[in-house]
C-alpha cells in the first residue's frame, strides 16, 4: 500500500486531518492510515481505542458525515484506518469546501 491521491499516512492524530477527510469525501473517497510513518511503515497509535471513539464523533460533528474507523494491529502495534467515502453532497470544514 503506498500514499496516493486517495491514501494517506500520519504518524498521529491531529484534528487538521478533518481537512483531508473532507477533500476525501468531496472528490472520490479516500483512507488514512494514523500510526504510519512516511515510509509506510507502522509505528502505531496511543490510546487506539481512545481514538477509535473520539475520531468518528470529531467526524461527524465538524463535517456531517459517517466514516469506517477502524483500530488494526500489526507485529503487536495498533494503528488506525479511516475510510472516507465519497459524499452525494458538497462537504465544508468550517465554512471552507475542500477538495
Amino acid at each position: 500500500m503506498a500514499e496516493s491521491q486517495n491514501i494517506e499516512w500520519k504518524e498521529s492524530w491531529r484534528n487538521e486531518y478533518l481537512k483531508w477527510i473532507c477533500g476525501f469525501a468531496n472528490a472520490q473517497g479516500g483512507c488514512i492510515y494514523i500510526g504510519v510513518n512516511g515510509a509506510g511503515r507502522v509505528i502505531g497509535v496511543q490510546n487506539g481505542k481512545r481514538l477509535l471513539e473520539e475520531i468518528p464523533n470529531k467526524i461527524q460533528t465538524n463535517l456531517g458525515v459517517i466514516a469506517d474507523v477502524n483500530l488494526l494491529f500489526k507485529n503487536d502495534l495498533e494503528y488506525i484506518e479511516i475510510i472516507v467515502s465519497p459524499s452525494s453532497y458538497p462537504v465544508s470544514y468550517k465554512g471552507e469546501y475542500h477538495f
